[in-house]
């Protein structure tokens, strides 16, 4: 598989993690991407650009900086599926996530409810939580989780479409994630927008989990808006850019609430700094300050390489290497004169991504730290998971074979 593999070269093109000498199996593209080798160039244009014309660095040299950030929306236009001018990059994740819900929450008497799925990040948790108590709300009351079914770990679409029509009087805003960080499910986000819009709710989605890592279409989906980060499978480096997703149909509504700054503020103008706020009439028109051109930069040198690569390429490797994965650990699981591995991420194709998690059903903490010792860099979530995610970027076949051994070997000793 590796050898007909055809992004097989991009491998390359990453910094990969060494321990005593020796590669790591790196499956951790779920909480950090790898560095692209093509980043300490694009930040030293940056630093070069800033040495030598100094703030005019913002309107001369090779990539002037007031128009830098439309090369990235472009090539995260595809990713996403979205129009270039309903993207714009800023701040973190839970910044833009607060900033979202200033413009979309919008509640109005018994109508104040939001829809979440239950086990959210926790971020997100504490970002509800803390918006809904600063309007003088009890997020107790307000907030309404989706859970999985007894006995199961997975959330039903049925359930939630159900629970949308159940509480449709009460609610305002329609709030899930693109891929649910513990279980690794991805939800169906076109059929909670449609069952959200005939209801008259807005639907929006925390994309951390799912930028780079699902095929997505938000504007064909009709998404009103999105949040994501992009150091995980964007591998654009520790607390990179936040990308934000805006509907065109929100451009140039003059009603719509918002936190404002001057980087949002029309461009032909902004600097005759004047008094009242005329936003950019595009997904910019929510941007607050200056941006830092090195998180750009990072951010660059990242997307070119899904475009050398090919989105669609990159999502039919995502497919190969994962069901390979499953494959592997389902045969350890029957290869062992007990099973000790539960997979709680859905096989449906159209409900995962590369991760997948495997609830430890005995010594789950031992047994994640005799991978670290042989060289697996994966991820333990309290109180039993170990979260596995090979990437098609830089990990390969031959990667999920020997962790399968090493893990294999592990659970027979």
């Amino acid at each position: 598989m590796d050898q007909v593999d055809p992004l097989r070269c991009f491998r390359e093109k990453f910094h990969i993690p060494h321990l005593n000498g020796q590669e790591q199996i790196y499956f951790l593209g779920n909480s950090l991407g790898l560095q692209s080798k093509n980043t300490e160039q694009e930040i030293g244009t940056v630093m070069a650009q800033w040495a030598n014309y100094g703030v005019e660095g913002f309107f001369m040299g090779t990539h002037p900086w007031m128009d830098y950030h439309h090369q990235l929306t472009r090539s995260l236009s595809h990713i996403v599926g979205a129009l270039p001018d309903e993207l714009t990059l800023m701040n973190q994740l839970t910044v833009n996530l607060h900033l979202m819900m200033i413009s979309f929450y919008r509640p109005d008497g018994r109508r104040n409810k939001i829809l979440c799925e239950a086990k959210a990040f926790p971020s997100d948790q504490y970002m509800l939580e803390t918006h809904l108590r600063y309007r003088g709300l009890d997020p107790h009351d307000v907030i309404i989780e989706v859970k999985p079914r007894e006995g199961q770990h997975a959330i039903s679409t049925e359930d939630t479409l159900n629970a949308i029509d159940q509480h449709k009087h009460e609610l305002a805003l329609v709030l899930f994630s693109g891929v649910n960080y513990y279980s690794g499910q991805a939800f169906d986000i076109k059929a909670i927008t449609r069952a959200a819009h005939e209801a008259g709710i807005i639907a929006g989605f925390d994309l951390a989990h799912a930028a780079g890592n699902i095929p997505l279409q938000l504007h064909d989906w009709d998404v009103d808006f999105a949040c994501w980060c992009s150091y995980k499978y964007l591998n654009s480096g520790p607390g990179a850019v936040g990308g934000v997703y805006v509907h065109q149909r929100f451009h140039s509504d003059k009603n719509i609430r918002r936190f404002a700054g001057w980087w949002g503020y029309e461009e032909s103008t902004r600097f005759k700094m004047e008094k009242g706020f005329k936003p950019i009439p595009t997904a910019d028109g929510w941007q607050l300050s200056t941006p830092s051109l090195f998180l750009y930069a990072c951010h660059k040198a990242a997307l070119q390489i899904f475009q050398d690569a090919g989105w669609e390429k990159i999502l039919a490797k995502k497919k190969l290497l994962n069901d390979y994965l499953w494959f592997i650990l389902e045969k350890i699981n029957t290869s062992t004169s007990q099973s000790i591995i539960e997979i709680i991420t859905p096989r449906d194709d159209n409900q995962k991504g590369c991760q997948v998690s495997t609830l430890m059903l005995q010594r789950g903490k031992e047994i994640f730290e005799e991978l670290g010792k042989h060289g697996v860099m994966a991820d333990w979530r309290e109180p039993n998971v170990i979260r596995i995610a090979p990437v098609p970027l830089y990990n390969t076949f031959e990667e999920v074979w020997r962790f399968g051994n090493i893990m294999g070997s592990t659970l027979e000793r």
